[in-house]
């Protein structure tokens, strides 16, 4: 598949290795960073998703996503696990549970961008019902980035967990263009919907205008 990736936010925070490892399926191992690991709250656009040499899908296409999500490895093979993935299209959360076993799920998801803020809102009803969630982020100017930014941004695949075990999609882009930012509001809700305890102090926070993507077909790990 080919898609966009746009106006991306990213909010991490540090975690117990031994917290994420628990709620990791069998076979994935977590990542770490000065010695945590590290959990993602990432709301952004996706646009023109297609197949890979043919055109864009009409509407269904192009949607608001928020993910939750943290580091993980097979055999020093590093990738992206997600926790969850809120979209605001019914059919493609389906099929992606379906195709690429990725715990996609269905509500009223907006993410939009006025100048250098990041508003975004999700109130999950698919498969199950959540609270409103809110994150408005600044952004700031572009910057070089450090060892932390390139450990949760250069991911070049994702694992996922299916009936027959873990499976690995490569995943393709230029380096991401990163900017400094600010969380000005946020709230716990997704992450403590995935199972892990309210985060604790201020998020690491960076964000990008996007980049364009390949993912390839999900294959065993």
């Amino acid at each position: 598949m080919r898609q966009e990736w746009r106006d991306l936010a990213y909010l991490h925070w540090r975690y117990d290795p031994a917290v994420v490892q628990r709620l990791l399926p069998k076979g994935l191992s977590v990542d770490t960073f000065d010695g945590s690991a590290w959990v993602g709250l990432i709301p952004f656009s996706m646009r023109d998703v297609g197949l890979a040499r043919g055109p864009s899908v009409p509407y269904l296409g192009s949607f608001a996503e928020v993910n939750v999500r943290t580091y993980v490895h097979v055999d020093d093979k590093p990738g992206v696990y997600f926790f969850s993935l809120d979209v605001d299209r019914l059919l493609p959360a389906f099929v992606a549970r379906l195709s690429y076993r990725i715990p996609y799920c269905w509500g009223s998801t907006s993410h939009t961008r006025e100048e250098n803020t990041l508003c975004t809102d999700v109130n999950r009803k698919w498969p199950n019902k959540l609270s409103n969630s809110s994150i408005e982020v600044q952004m700031g100017q572009l910057i070089e980035p450090d060892a932390l930014d390139v450990f949760l941004t250069a991911r070049w695949g994702l694992y996922s967990k299916s009936l027959r075990g873990i499976r690995y999609a490569p995943v393709d882009h230029e380096p991401w263009p990163l900017r400094s930012a600010k969380a000005i509001t946020y709230d716990p809700v997704l992450l403590q919907a995935a199972g892990f305890p309210a985060p604790e102090g201020e998020p690491h926070v960076r964000c990008s205008d996007g980049v364009n993507v390949r993912i390839g077909t999900p294959r065993r790990a």
